[in-house]
C-alpha cells in the first residue's frame, strides 16, 4: 500500500500523462508537487523499487498497471468526496479541491463503495471530471476548449479543465457550470478574447478563461 506522499505522487504522474507526455521528467514532476527536483528524483525510485512506476533516467518515469491503478483510485476518491461536499454540505465547488485533496488518503475501501452508493453512483464530480468506477474504470468525455468553437457555433458546457480556485469563483459569477449551453458571438483577432451567450445572457471571455472552459458540441 502506497504512502500518503507515494499516492500523491502516483496522481501526480498521471495527470501529467493524461496531458500528453509518455514519460513524466523529474523535473515537471517537481514542479507539479512544488518539490525540489532531487526529491522527486528519490521519489520515482522508491516507486520504480515497488513497481508503481517504470523509470530510465534522462527519459522520464510511466506508470505500470499497478501504479495507473492505485493513481485512478485516488483520483476515484478526490472526486467521490468533493461531489460529496459539493451536494450534501453546500460547499461552493471553488473550495472543495483542498478539502478532498485531504479525505482522498483514506484507506477504507468499503467506506468510498458505501460513499458512492449513497450518492446515487455519479458519473462526474462538480467540475464535471469523469469518475472512475469501482473497477477502476474510466470514461472521460469527448470535449474541447470553447476557444476552439466557430463563431455562430453551440455547445453545452461539460468540464472545467483548471481547479484554480479565482478561476472557479469567476465561473460561477457568470453562471458558466457544468451543463449550461453557450454560443459563440465573435471572437477578437487581437486578444481572442470571447464575446457569447451563455444560457441566454451575454458574456466576455478571455482567451485564458475560455480554453479552461470544456465543452461538447
Amino acid at each position: 500500500m502506497p504512502s500518503f506522499t507515494e499516492e500523491n505522487y502516483l496522481k501526480a504522474i498521471y495527470h501529467l500523462s493524461e496531458a500528453g507526455a509518455n514519460s513524466v521528467l523529474t523535473n515537471d514532476l517537481a514542479d507539479a508537487m512544488k518539490t525540489k527536483p532531487a526529491s522527486a528524483t528519490d521519489m520515482v525510485k522508491k516507486l520504480a523499487i515497488k513497481k508503481f512506476i517504470s523509470y530510465k533516467k534522462y527519459y522520464g518515469a510511466s506508470l505500470t498497471a499497478k501504479g495507473t491503478a492505485e493513481a485512478l483510485t485516488v483520483i476515484r476518491k478526490h472526486r467521490l468526496w468533493e461531489t460529496f461536499l459539493v451536494q450534501k454540505l453546500d460547499f461552493s465547488w471553488d473550495e472543495v479541491h483542498e478539502v478532498a485533496e485531504q479525505l482522498e488518503h483514506i484507506q477504507s475501501k468499503r467506506l468510498i463503495e458505501k460513499l458512492d452508493e449513497f450518492l446515487g453512483y455519479p458519473q462526474t464530480d462538480p467540475h464535471g471530471d469523469p469518475i472512475p468506477d469501482s473497477k477502476g474504470k474510466l470514461h472521460p468525455q469527448k470535449a474541447i476548449g470553447c476557444n476552439q468553437l466557430k463563431e455562430g457555433q453551440q455547445a453545452v458546457i461539460t468540464a472545467v479543465k483548471d481547479s484554480d480556485s479565482a478561476l472557479l469563483k469567476l465561473l460561477d459569477k457568470i453562471g458558466a457550470r457544468p451543463g449550461k449551453k453557450i454560443k459563440i458571438i465573435g471572437r477578437e483577432a487581437y486578444d481572442e478574447s470571447t464575446e457569447a451567450l451563455l444560457d441566454g445572457h451575454k458574456v466576455f471571455l478571455s482567451k485564458e478563461v475560455s480554453k479552461n472552459i470544456l465543452v461538447t458540441a
